[in-house]
């Protein structure tokens, strides 16, 4: 029966406790010198739920005669096991005059009610000063040195010492690839001379220098016949040049062109006979082999042949290497400069903190 009377008891005073409100005031420091600062804690202990209105602090305010305000927190409210919060704001407040000053008791209002907290006492009190000996008054002390320690600097210096090494090896590697030629695969672009207009070229040639109208017959057939056989080994790839008259007409065959085979023939063989049978032609059949080869040219020639070629390098085993060498270098050159920064950044921040 008394154990159920007890719980009973403290069940009502919780109850009843958790809908009170109360205030309470208390200095950090109840004696200060003069111009010292301390701070008043207002402590505010309502139910959850309940709206506080604080008085309006300022700075430069005085809460009591002669003690000043010089800042006020906002407020900081912690949440309380029996289903209440406490609500705090510090005061700071400082003083200029010796004297013991009664700190009034602070209003708040809860919910529209007025609740007041408790008064406090603070004593301001003043420094002894020997009026009897003023020569023991000192001007202020000059701004003295801090003494060398080498355990503060220690680190920096080993890793300045790095990155000055690391600085040298990048500078020397950089000093190494330049000394290397480098190696570029240049691509050359070679103008390439389709084999017709080649060929009808240099019968211009013989047209301009009327070699067709001199007694030198030998001389006009065998620059007409090596044109049209380098033109035959250009335009359909058999060495015509080592090739008789019959050969060269029989591959033209095999080669399914039977364009103007008889005419062919017969100016090759118009051409073996005056170079190896002293035979002399006349005028007219030498101008129509002439246009005979020229007709062979133009009824032959292929036609949207490509003007250029590009002509690319092979690069040998030895030239590998070396451009794998100075890969490696190049690569090794942005580690070490990466390293370096992050060095330099490093000792920067280092100094700036210290």
């Amino acid at each position: 029966m008394k154990r159920k009377i007890s719980i009973l008891l403290m069940a009502m005073f919780t109850v009843v406790a958790s809908g009170q409100v109360s205030v309470k005031q208390e200095l950090d420091s109840v004696a200060i010198y003069i111009g010292e600062q301390t701070d008043m804690k207002v402590k505010v202990t309502l139910p959850r739920g309940k709206q506080i209105a604080w008085p309006e602090l300022k700075e430069r305010q005085y809460i009591a005669p002669g003690v000043e305000i010089i800042s006020v927190t906002a407020e900081d409210s912690v949440m309380t096991d029996n289903d209440a919060k406490e609500v705090t704001r510090k005061v700071r407040i400082t003083s200029f005059d010796e004297s013991l000053y009664a700190i009034p008791a602070m209003t708040v209002k809860v919910d529209g009610k007025e609740y007041q907290g408790n008064t406090l006492a603070l004593k301001v009190v003043t420094l002894d000063v020997d009026t009897l000996h003023p020569n023991q008054f000192f001007p202020p002390k000059d701004v003295q040195d801090n003494p060398f320690s080498w355990a503060e600097w220690k680190g920096l210096f080993w890793w300045s010492m790095l990155m000055v090494v690391l600085a040298a090896m990048i500078y020397y590697l950089y000093v190494r690839l330049k000394q290397n030629k480098p190696i570029i695969s240049r691509i050359r672009i070679v103008r390439h001379v389709p084999a017709h207009q080649k060929a009808l070229t240099a019968i211009e040639k013989i047209k301009q220098e009327k070699i067709v109208y001199s007694d030198d017959q030998k001389t006009y057939y065998t620059m007409l016949t090596d044109t049209l056989r380098q033109y035959i080994f250009e335009r359909f790839g058999f060495n015509a040049m080592e090739m008789t008259t019959s050969q060269i007409i029989e591959n033209l065959q095999a080669a399914d062109d039977k364009v103007m085979l008889e005419e062919l023939r017969e100016l090759f063989s118009t051409a073996d006979l005056v170079k190896f049978a002293k035979y002399s032609a006349l005028t007219n059949e030498n101008d129509l082999n002439l246009v005979n080869a020229i007709r062979f040219i133009d009824d032959t020639k292929i036609e949207g042949q490509p003007t250029e070629e590009r002509i690319v390098p092979q690069i040998t085993t030895d030239e590998k290497r070396r451009i794998a060498d100075r890969r490696l270098t190049k690569a090794l050159i942005a580690v070490l400069t990466v390293a370096v920064a992050a060095i330099f950044v490093y000792i920067m921040i280092s100094l700036y903190r210290m």
